[in-house]
């Protein structure tokens, strides 16, 4: 009996072609009916009876069936191409909010805005509807989320992959001015931009032992024979670019127990054992960087590590490459970035893939693998470069320790060979590090098997090659490369500050989202004084928009008509946040002792925004003396309206997008030689702050833009801090011969500026005392005295503004566009179809 069906009828995506027609169509109508399909079908209410959660869902899903035309054709025409992808591995992606982005890309805005008008509702709070996936710490996943942004808009193939993790990073709340962790349960109320493919779902194995065996033909080879396993299962995320129809595909992956369910244990009644297997499982995918102070805590670091990429790998080998493709070939068709050391582990998962499970000889498999990786370093910190001890790998990855140690085995012949049997070389630059512990130190790993390898400004690439990486720059100079940072300018300029955009668009015209350096037109307008007076009220419509933020969000009041004097990143002692702290409590001290009179200052309010890894006892220590501080001064007459300190919590993507277009000055103190990059220097520069800071990396680059007239340049070199500390550094001199610092510090230590309890300084004041590893106080002076030079210029309103435009004019180089094009040309070798 035939069937009847009645609706649409889809035959398969590749035996017809795609049309414009596909998808609802690009009017209010259009936008309004989808919008009601998906509130009735998909969250199944109508409008009358709806939440808000229910509209924002609807709404998201509406703007996403809109980009998933072009994710449909941008698949089809990559692979009936054959496009060379490239795979970009990364633990972190902070990606923000989405739906913004995606209607910028889209070129949607204007009709969502006016499709919720019609249908009586308030498009401005459904966007605030929207929670933040908090997959990312810091610039490390920022960047990764402004790199797969700008590929697609250059129309590169690219796919993005990461993990899914449940929780992500902790949303930090504030008790008695200490650091809390909370739970960020981003998931909570649903997540309408990704969609799940259980059934590409790929098997991770893990733990057991290997075994020799004799193959059909007579070889002796080796298998893994793994004593547990869990799924992976993929998750995508639609990456669109700007308004090109290109859409591609962040592919990020959760964990799932093979057997998560066990009945008969269910059934005699052991409900927690019956479910133990999946508790475990998902505790792979659970929450980013698990505290790793614990052994528990490092095996899941490792745990997650693998099993993104071996799942990522496996991936594009069996689902993305033709089924009949040659794998002697794949350096043609995918290259694999290492964003940082964390997917490392990756390169030995390639090797096992090819020898144990595709029949290729070591040699084979090593000239393909080394052709297909490429290696990014994001720090020059000792502790940041990890290695795993042999203990663990051992137990976790048993196959992959043999596949390194013979890899190493190789290697060092090859520098015993190249440096006249220098066993002392030999040992320096072997992957496999014997003291304190024996471990793999994945960097030697990533550099050995890299085609490229790159630092990420042009000082921070200098000292990999020569301070951190020496001998291996040595054997291979071509190998090492910089690529300096960048920002997508569509979130962090468009999104972020409309009213510069706009004030952009009208002096140069439009053009210039996907072509940045076409900032450089509005060097002219920076001498215009109708421009300038234009430019000084966009800030203050940002200042005017971030005071109402913080007022509804933290209930924090700030000043009218103050200079904001911003400091917001990643709480970490070589970042200095204790510096910019005693530059405040400097200038308390001065006013409460009488030296100057408050209204003598500039009105400043000072906006920290930070978080500490949860087991950085002095990262902690470092925040609650912040907020002690903070509490001190806005409880003071003598100061009020003069000077502030302003800690919103949990500092985000999303706070970011309003409180960097709100800033005057921006933060960039770190100890020269100690930051690799930085991207929110560009970030502020390009919204149009001043940038204060050292010549660390890329405000090396920044100030070489702007010019020194533009930057308020201080403190040692990286020479300098190295002929330092080989003189033998001592902080409690420093202290003893600069009578502003020791006052400074004395106040402080008695309590004076932290309501009187003099234990809320003691351990960061003994820790710059003793130690001040990062060199605080040895910079103090010259900080304090390039703040000085601040005031004088911000006193100077048209002076200031007319740096402020010339620091977003030169600024850029910095899109993330061009960070791009960069690694197109000169590690992938891949052309950019726009």
């Amino acid at each position: 009996m035939a069937t009847s069906v009645t609706g649409p009828q889809f035959e398969p995506v590749h035996e017809r072609a795609l049309t414009p027609a596909v998808g609802p169509a690009h009017d209010v109508d259009g936008f309004v009916r989808q919008f009601m399909r998906e509130l009735n079908y998909s969250q199944g209410v109508p409008l009358s009876r709806s939440t808000l959660n229910d509209q924002y869902l609807a709404l998201a899903r509406t703007v996403r069936h809109y980009l998933m035309q072009g994710w449909i054709r941008t698949g089809k025409r990559r692979r009936d191409a054959g496009d060379k992808v490239i795979g970009y591995l990364s633990a972190e992606y902070l990606l923000g909010r989405q739906l913004d982005n995606a209607l910028l890309a889209a070129d949607l805005h204007d009709i969502a805005r006016e499709a919720m008008r019609a249908c009586g509702l308030d498009f401005d709070v459904l966007r605030a509807q929207e929670i933040e996936p908090g997959l990312g710490n810091g610039g490390l996943g920022r960047l990764a989320a402004c790199f797969v942004d700008s590929l697609a808009t250059m129309d590169v193939s690219c796919i993005g992959y990461g993990i899914r993790y449940e929780y992500g990073i902790f949303k930090q709340t504030f008790a008695a001015g200490k650091q809390v962790e909370v739970p960020d349960s981003w998931l909570a109320l649903g997540s309408p931009w990704e969609f799940p493919q259980p059934d590409r779902a790929v098997q991770i194995d893990f733990g057991g032992h290997t075994e020799s065996y004799t193959d059909d033909d007579g070889r002796e080879r080796t298998r893994w024979v793994p004593s547990w396993n869990v799924q992976a299962i993929p998750y995508h995320l639609l990456v669109p670019g700007y308004r090109n129809n290109v859409v591609n595909t962040l592919r990020l992956w959760s964990a799932r127990a093979t057997n998560a369910f066990d009945l008969q244990l269910f059934n005699q009644g052991d409900y927690a054992e019956a479910v133990r297997a999946q508790t475990f499982a998902e505790n792979i995918t659970k929450v980013l960087y698990p505290e790793d102070s614990t052994p528990q805590g490092r095996e899941l670091r490792l745990q997650q590590q693998y099993f993104f990429v071996a799942a990522s790998l496996k991936d594009f080998i069996r689902h993305t490459l033709p089924q009949d493709f040659d794998l002697h070939h794949l350096p043609e068709r995918v290259t694999f970035q290492l964003n940082d050391t964390h997917p490392v582990i990756g390169i030995p998962e390639l090797m096992r893939l090819l020898i144990d499970e595709y029949d290729f000889e070591w040699d084979e498999a090593w000239d393909v693998t080394r052709q297909c990786f490429d290696y990014t370093c994001h720090t020059l910190l000792p502790e940041a470069l990890e290695v795993w001890p042999v203990e663990l790998l051992g137990r976790l990855l048993p196959r992959h320790l043999e596949i390194i140690y013979q890899l190493n085995e190789d290697f060092l012949e090859q520098v015993r060979e190249r440096f006249d049997g220098d066993e002392v070389r030999a040992r320096r630059m072997s992957m496999v590090q014997e003291n304190p512990v024996r471990a793999i130190r994945m960097a030697h790993l990533a550099t050995v098997a890299a085609n490229k390898v790159n630092g990420v400004a042009a000082l921070h690439s200098q000292l990999l090659r020569d301070k951190v990486l020496p001998d291996f720059s040595e054997m291979w100079p071509d190998k090492f490369t910089n690529v300096t940072n960048g920002v997508t300018p569509r979130r962090f300029v468009r999104i972020a500050n409309p009213g510069m955009s706009e004030l952009v668009t009208e002096a140069i015209g439009e053009g210039w989202l996907t072509d940045l350096e076409r900032l450089a037109e509005l060097e002219p307008f920076a001498e215009d004084s109708s421009f300038r007076e234009r430019f000084r009220a966009v800030k203050a419509g940002n200042k005017d928009r971030l005071r109402q933020l913080l007022h509804h969000r933290d209930d924090i009041e700030l000043d009218q008509d103050h200079m904001l004097d911003v400091m917001v990143k990643r709480l970490h002692e070589y970042k200095r946040q204790s510096l910019k702290l005693l530059h405040v409590v400097s200038l308390y001290e001065q006013i409460v002792s009488g030296e100057i009179d408050a209204d003598s200052l500039v009105p400043r309010t000072v906006v920290f925004g930070a978080k500490a890894a949860p087991g950085y006892v002095m990262a902690k220590e470092t925040i609650a003396l912040i907020n002690a501080v903070a509490r001190t001064i806005d409880a003071d007459e003598r100061v009020k309206g003069r000077l502030a300190i302003a800690f919103p919590a949990n500092y985000n993507v999303t706070l970011a997008e309003t409180l960097i277009p709100a800033a005057d000055l921006s933060e960039q103190i770190s100890l020269a030689g100690k930051e690799a990059s930085g991207t929110g220097n560009m970030k502020f520069a390009l919204n149009g702050a001043l940038t204060i800071g050292t010549d660390d990396g890329a405000n090396v680059e920044i100030r070489e833009l702007v010019g020194d007239e533009n930057f308020f340049l201080f403190g040692m070199t990286e020479p300098d801090v190295a002929a330092l500390q080989a003189k033998g550094y001592v902080p409690g001199d420093v202290y003893a011969s600069s009578p502003r610092l020791k006052r400074t510090i004395d106040f402080l230590a008695g309590g004076h500026a932290t309501g009187g309890r003099t234990s809320t300084a003691a351990a960061v004041i003994d820790d710059l005392l003793s130690h001040d590893r990062f060199m605080a106080l040895a910079d103090f002076d010259a900080y304090v005295e390039a703040q000085g030079r601040v005031e004088a210029k911000y006193a100077d309103t048209e002076a200031w503004t007319r740096s402020a435009i010339l620091n977003v004019a030169r600024s850029g180089f910095f899109s993330s566009d061009r960070s791009m094009r960069d690694y197109l040309d000169r590690i992938w070798n891949v052309s950019a179809r726009s």
